[in-house]
């Protein structure tokens, strides 16, 4: 059972990486969308991440489903360390004086803290998102291009004349 599922898994991971390989674009233009995924990611905005991350990788001009996946820095195992990070962020750069302790917060006292919760986490997930979304971004534009500059034949830097 459990080499079932670990087989399950490798082949399903050699898929997703298999997919991230053969996407279309310079290795800027995926890394962008990369990027630009990471950064959407970043922002407790469900439900709109998929869209803000194809939206902003449209400006960047950069690869719009690799922008879609990337926004899964985001998800049901990340979504309380990442969040709880960004309000964190926030409040160091805030200060904590009008904000509740993290602690303190829960679905009856939320909506009484309102701007000074919201506030602090939007502004940490925007700093965090910049941060990481360029940071990843560049690891993806590194990545790539070693890929594609080993796949190119030998004497050709791949630079147009």
């Amino acid at each position: 059972m459990a080499r079932m599922l670990l087989k399950d898994v490798r082949s399903r991971a050699s898929r997703a990486i298999t997919w991230v390989w053969e996407q279309e674009g310079t290795p800027s233009q995926r890394a962008r969308g990369v990027g630009a995924g990471v950064f959407c990611g970043c922002f407790p905005f469900f439900g709109l991440q998929i869209i803000l991350s194809v939206g902003v990788a449209s400006l960047l001009r950069g690869n719009h489903l690799l922008a879609a996946a990337a926004t899964l820095i985001s998800n049901p195992f990340t979504y309380v360390p990442l969040y709880w990070f960004n309000y964190r962020v926030g409040e160091a750069l805030l200060g904590n004086n009008t904000a509740p302790i993290m602690g303190a917060i829960n679905a009856n006292t939320l909506w009484e803290h309102g701007w000074g919760f919201t506030g602090r986490l939007l502004l940490g997930s925007a700093v965090v998102a910049t941060v990481l979304g360029a940071v990843l971004g560049l690891a993806a534009y590194a990545v790539f291009h070693a890929r594609e500059s080993a796949a190119l034949p030998n004497g050709s830097n791949g630079s147009h004349s």
